[in-house]
């Protein structure tokens, strides 16, 4: 079984980076792998499904990435940009590919393998962006508010913003613009955001945000 998903994805990642997700269909992969269309059903129900189960190991190679170069910046801005710039750099190999793999994991019941396991690393993103605030609060000295949930409202906008700047090549949005400089400028205003409601002082992170790149 481990034999046959392993010719299921290697077939179907060379084809979608080869071809396309929209071109590629599913008796192609079948062949590719050197199996029966009806025995790769039984490994994804639709080529969607296929496509979630690509691009959710690089999904997941993106985020272990961005949460070690997050590690060497004490910005939180700074930090909080290195953990999804690598989601971005990867997208640009493949823009079709991504904007219909943002599709196929926003639409559609969680309950399907590949898309739940997408889902949980949207919430793993999330969850190490709000960790992140956290920790850059408690060494400002900023405790008098519970941090957890303005963490991750926080962490939640962050992914609102990638998700629209993936998405882009499919809507057509802000032709020319550079995605990392516009996600920065977003990053910055919601970590400001939350800084602003902790504490009313000018000494913090939120109140000046530091330049982009600056530690």
């Amino acid at each position: 079984m481990r034999d046959k998903q392993s010719r299921i994805f290697e077939a179907a990642a060379s084809l979608f980076a080869e071809r396309g997700f929209e071109s590629v269909t599913t008796q192609e992969i079948s062949d590719r792998a050197d199996i029966a269309a009806g025995t790769l059903f039984r490994y994804a129900s639709s080529k969607g499904e296929l496509l979630l189960m690509v691009y959710n190991a690089d999904f997941r190679s993106a985020l272990e990435r961005g949460d070690r170069e997050s590690r060497s910046h004490s910005n939180p801005v700074t930090a909080v940009l290195s953990m999804v710039r690598p989601t971005v750099e990867a997208a640009e190999r493949h823009r079709e590919n991504v904007a219909a793999y943002q599709r196929e994991l926003m639409v559609g019941p969680a309950t399907e393998k590949y898309r739940a396991e997408g889902l949980a690393l949207v919430e793993r993103l999330e969850a190490m962006i709000a960790d992140r605030l956290v920790a850059a609060a408690n060494e400002c000295g900023l405790k008098s508010k519970p941090l957890d949930k303005p963490a991750l409202l926080a962490g939640r906008s962050v992914f609102a913003a990638l998700h629209l700047i993936l998405a882009r090549p499919s809507t057509g949005a802000h032709p020319g613009r550079d995605a990392v400089a516009d996600l920065h400028d977003q990053i910055a205003q919601i970590v400001g955001g939350f800084f602003a409601a902790l504490d009313d002082t000018d000494d913090i992170p939120g109140r000046t945000v530091p330049r982009r790149g600056r530690r």
